[in-house]
């Protein structure tokens, strides 16, 4: 009997509604959320360090967990996280907190994964920087946090272990899918004809709506049925590592072997060597063969033996950022545009800002692509961004202070919006360094509704 486990997210922003549909109708054997970023950690550390009552966990957790609890207990259903970033014990304990919220059975066991939070011993650990070859030891003074990317191994014991949720710090995000196929058929840890497919299965479900039509429409060349209402996607799995990919019916979007594609090979970099911590996954065998209305098979990926060095991200901090917008409309925008640009510019230099990258930009005309793009029509409005990279927030704070002053002693007709948040905000660089497999030590921690 295939094994059906569903996505309930793809990062920390993603939507509500679908992981609780999946929950209510997915006829589900797991849910599994997906909620970190390279950088979701590292946030998380330094939010930590400016608000030490940050709990260190997804901000989302309670709204997930009240949404999708009530399902998965009526079905049955276990669920998979990392939503535990810097705190899954603390994770955990909340969980059980809407466990019983829930009326879930008393005893109820929730894991949580610890061990991938390595920032006091990641220098002695690693040589060098992947992206650039210097030395690891040269981000020395300047590091915020470094986590490695477990592997389904410790979710699995800890399944094992008779825990029904299981949450965790760092795992590469196909692992969080892989690890129910590996508990329930018995997968060993090096069988890696098996992981391969388990792997690249998990990487199909890591990006949630994507592979149901989420980041693929493009209207009038792929169009895509009611996107409002994007479903998450489903995977019957079978013990030998093929999938059909599907969705729960009378829901938005489209299972295609089109939308499998473009997810197969997203953030891949070698198809025939997509490397995790459990498997290196080689997707140049896949067969896709649609069985029915969204309903995509997918079987034959293939898998070659894990490496034995586990990835780390490195954050680090790099400076500060001070961002800021204001708006031109109606004729003439682009040529008031131009004339703030060189005022702030001058005024700057008045000033004296100290700054790494000074950019002004003029979103809908060139913030992307920059001078390259020719001006075509004139435009009817103008939004102009002025973002400046700087070694201390005393210089990102110049930016906005210039800003403001373009309200009165600027451009007639300046459109400057009230400012609602923070305009300067912490620069970290994330780096990438290898560590010997053995270095890591998972821990298991159950609690109990």
């Amino acid at each position: 009997m295939a094994l059906r486990i569903g996505s309930g997210s793809a990062w920390w922003g993603d939507r509500l509604e679908p992981a609780k549909t999946n929950a209510d109708e997915g006829d589900l054997d797991y849910l599994c959320f997906e909620t970190m970023a390279e950088a979701t950690i590292s946030a998380a550390q330094v939010r930590k360090r400016r608000d030490p009552s940050f709990p260190g966990y997804d901000t989302y957790l309670d709204d997930r967990m009240q949404r999708v609890l009530p399902g998965c207990l009526r079905r049955g259903t276990k669920i998979i996280s990392n939503q535990g970033w810097i705190n899954p014990e603390g994770a955990a304990e909340r969980i059980v907190h809407w466990l019983r919220e829930c009326g879930a059975p008393k005893g109820t066991k929730v894991a949580a994964v610890s061990g991938s939070l390595i920032t006091d011993r990641v220098l002695a650990l690693t040589d060098t920087l992947m992206e650039d070859g210097r030395p690891s030891a040269a981000l020395d003074g300047a590091i915020v946090s470094a986590e490695a990317y477990m592997g389904a191994e410790p979710i699995v014991q800890a399944l094992r272990e008779g825990a029904r949720i299981v949450v965790t710090g760092r795992v590469a995000d196909p692992s969080i899918f892989m690890a129910p196929m590996m508990h329930e058929f018995g997968w060993d840890a090096l069988d890696h004809a098996r992981l391969g497919p388990g792997s690249g299965i998990g990487h199909v479900l890591e990006c949630g709506a994507q592979v149901t039509g989420g980041y693929f429409c493009d209207p009038g060349f792929k169009d895509v049925p009611d996107p409002w209402d994007l479903a998450f996607p489903i995977a019957e799995v079978e013990s030998d590592g093929s999938a059909v990919i599907t969705k729960v019916r009378n829901t938005g979007g489209a299972v295609t072997i089109r939308t499998l594609k473009e997810q197969l090979f997203y953030e891949v970099h070698d198809p025939g060597n997509y490397i995790t911590p459990d498997v290196v996954v080689d997707f140049t065998t896949t067969e896709l063969e649609e069985v029915g209305p969204d309903r995509v098979r997918v079987s034959r990926i293939a898998g070659k033996p894990r490496t034995p060095t586990l990835k780390v991200s490195i954050a680090c901090q790099e400076g500060f950022i001070g961002e800021d917008m204001f708006f031109y409309a109606g004729p003439g925008a682009l040529r008031r545009a131009e004339l703030a640009r060189r005022i702030l510019e001058e005024r700057f230099r008045i000033v004296g800002l100290q700054a790494e990258e000074l950019r002004i930009d003029f979103v809908g005309l060139n913030a992307i692509h920059g001078g390259t793009v020719s001006k075509g029509p004139e435009p009817y409005e103008i939004a102009v961004r002025v973002a400046a990279r700087t070694k201390t927030r005393e210089e990102a704070l110049k930016v906005g202070r210039e800003v403001d002053g373009m309200a009165v002693s600027g451009v007639g007709m300046t459109g400057k919006r009230v400012p609602h948040q923070d305009r300067t905000r912490e620069v970290i660089g994330v780096w990438s360094s290898l560590v010997p497999r053995e270095a890591l030590r998972p821990t298991i921690t159950v609690y109990e509704s």
